[in-house]
């Protein structure tokens, strides 16, 4: 816990650091929600395509979703997902396209385990 994924449309591959956005990351959740440094997780995943619209401009997206221990605020919780656009921003260079960015903060299920 934290469990972090973040999806990335495969046009932004040389145009986000996913390494210095995820150690950019880590010490913003622990501060606003109290996780951590060692527990934070994050994986990225490509999206080879990605539709926006009708699908005539050559949009990208990066979608970051932060799977925590139930029992933040929802105060908190947006003020992660504001925190985390900004660290997004940070670690994106400009591409010349539309770039759509989203954060969702949400608790883990009930049946969470860790190994």
């Amino acid at each position: 816990m934290p469990q972090i994924t973040v999806e990335y449309s495969e046009s932004l591959e040389d145009a986000f650091d996913r390494r210095g956005f995820a150690l950019g990351l880590h010490p913003v959740v622990v501060e606003t929600v109290a996780a951590g440094l060692p527990a934070c997780k994050t994986r990225f995943v490509r999206t080879a395509e990605f539709v926006a619209g009708d699908g005539t401009a050559d949009d990208a997206i990066v979608h970051v979703e932060i799977a925590l221990l139930a029992g933040r605020t929802d105060e908190a919780k947006a003020r992660l997902s504001e925190a985390v656009l900004d660290v997004v921003r940070e670690h994106l260079k400009p591409t010349g396209s539309t770039v759509h960015l989203s954060a969702e903060i949400r608790d883990l299920d009930g049946s969470y385990r860790k190994g």
